[in-house]
């Protein structure tokens, strides 16, 4: 055997072993699953040294009230005057609640709800104190107040920021259900953002499958650093009952409510004078928007701060302030929350071209709130939606009657024949027809001549039902 061969021989078997164990690496590391993360891992170990952190700054709050009834037959003549009761049966109604404590010189956020018409508060800590407490301030369009208690050097518990909080992250829940003091309840975060859950005015709610019962509103819920991200607030439940749905005002919504509380003794939101709707599929597409996200403005207040900055009706609000906007809850709390007088930018969406229009923020009026539910379209698909629709124009008794403004121009509805193809668009008799395909309607003779260029089944249309304005699609 010649050296050449065999130094081809013993080559050719270093690369056989090479290869073998290359490809034992690869078939032996692909069967492997994929490591959990360590320092999610780790943790769920236990969450005992969380809650000794936590809990002394979580209190219990019993409150007293009166509650009366009205009147009824046996209390006027059950005893003839003076002994008769002309103002119904009374008596002290006492509930229980939780709060946190927010400061180490007595303030205690909770629950409007919890303090509702209370007449008396009492606050009993984490260590058996008890104190009287005086309400410093409450918000019911969120559902939180303030209360404070004279006490010194108390427990509290850092804040998280419940703008990075992420679907299955577990959190705690701390308070007193039933009574019971302290009580613990684990779970994990179900969604974010939930909006028109019909609790408050301004929704923004943290979903969570953590035990939440009666009692446990105002209590703190937390993430795994101990971090307060969210205030609980209430339950979905047809028993009463923990049902595995519970919700919580975030912290970032309830640390602004509280600061202002505290300072101001009740909230001052922002406004910019929009009324908005949910851009859906059909919607964008009417629009010529590619994705389906933002809001429609479908009116502007004049002189507000948005008609200042030039927002217009039919405008499609993309994104506030570099946040994205895919519903209208979003934008209302933003606006809401903005500081007043500060300068906002909108990136909006108008006529197939985006703009960035800056806005600066007002106070809102007092009381006024912008609808912003979403107005589901008509499901029938009629030929002519407007077949068998009869519309008159506005003058001035017809505009105090249907309960719109003279100046917002129109026709309107005031005859819709049974079985016609109006009658499934969901057109009411009333309803002010403002405009057909982005046209201004102003009068009957423009109505006809709108429908007449009609030239497809499906009709964007701009509605003023009674003041509120809203775009909907007509026969798709």
């Amino acid at each position: 055997m010649t050296r050449k061969k065999l130094a081809l021989i013993i080559l050719t078997f270093i690369i056989g072993c090479l290869s073998g164990i290359t490809l034992f690496y690869l078939i032996t590391t692909t069967r492997q699953s994929i490591p959990i993360y360590r320092d999610i891992a780790e943790p769920v170990k236990s969450f005992a040294e969380i809650v000794k952190a936590v809990s002394p700054s979580v209190v219990n709050i019993s409150t007293t009230r009166t509650v009366q009834n009205p009147p009824t037959l046996e209390d006027l003549f059950e005893f003839l005057p003076p002994f008769g009761n002309s103002q119904g049966k009374k008596w002290k109604e006492m509930s229980m609640g939780s709060g946190v404590v927010v400061s180490t010189d007595g303030y205690i956020l909770t629950n409007y709800h919890v303090i509702e018409q209370a007449e008396d508060i009492k606050v009993t800590l984490y260590d058996r104190r008890t104190f009287k407490a005086t309400l410093v301030g409450a918000d019911p369009k969120t559902d939180l107040a303030v209360i404070k208690i004279n006490a010194k050097d108390l427990p509290v518990a850092p804040w998280g920021d419940s703008d990075k909080l992420q679907v299955g992250d577990f959190v705690l829940a701390i308070g007193n259900p039933y009574g019971l003091t302290h009580t613990v309840t684990m779970g994990i975060i179900s969604a974010t953002g939930r909006a028109d859950v019909g609790i408050a005015d301004y929704e923004d709610f943290i979903q969570t499958d953590a035990a939440i019962n009666p009692g446990n509103s105002g209590g703190p819920l937390v993430n795994i650093k101990g971090e307060i991200i969210g205030i609980n607030t209430a339950i979905f439940s047809k028993t009463g009952g923990y049902q595995g749905i519970g919700f919580a005002v975030p912290s970032n919504m309830a640390r602004i409510i509280k600061d202002s509380l505290i300072k101001e003794g009740r909230v001052i939101r922002g406004w910019i004078g929009i009324m908005v709707q949910d851009l859906t599929a059909e919607l964008a597409e009417r629009f010529n928007l590619k994705e389906a996200y933002g809001v429609i403005i479908t009116d502007v207040t004049k002189n507000s701060p948005a008609y200042k900055a030039g927002l217009r009706r039919g405008d499609i609000i993309l994104e506030y302030d570099g946040k994205q906007i895919t519903e209208s809850a979003i934008l209302r709390n933003l606006v809401a929350q903005s500081k007043i007088g500060s300068i906002v930018n909108l990136k909006i969406f108008r006529d197939s071209q985006i703009y960035t229009l800056p806005v600066t923020i007002a106070q809102i009026p007092s009381e006024q709130i912008q609808d912003t539910k979403i107005l589901k379209k008509s499901t029938g698909k009629p030929e002519n939606p407007f077949k068998g629709l009869s519309v008159i124009d506005l003058d001035p008794s017809m505009a105090k009657q249907i309960g719109v403004d003279l100046e917002d121009r129109g026709v309107v509805v005031y005859k819709i024949e049974p079985g016609s193809p109006a009658e499934t668009t969901g057109l009411r008799k009333g309803d002010l027809i403002m405009e057909i395909e982005r046209q201004r309607i102003v009068s009957a003779s423009d109505f006809q001549k709108a429908i007449r260029r009609i030239s497809r089944p499906d009709v964007l249309v701009l509605i003023n039902r009674g003041g509120k304005k809203f775009y909907m699609i007509l026969g798709s």
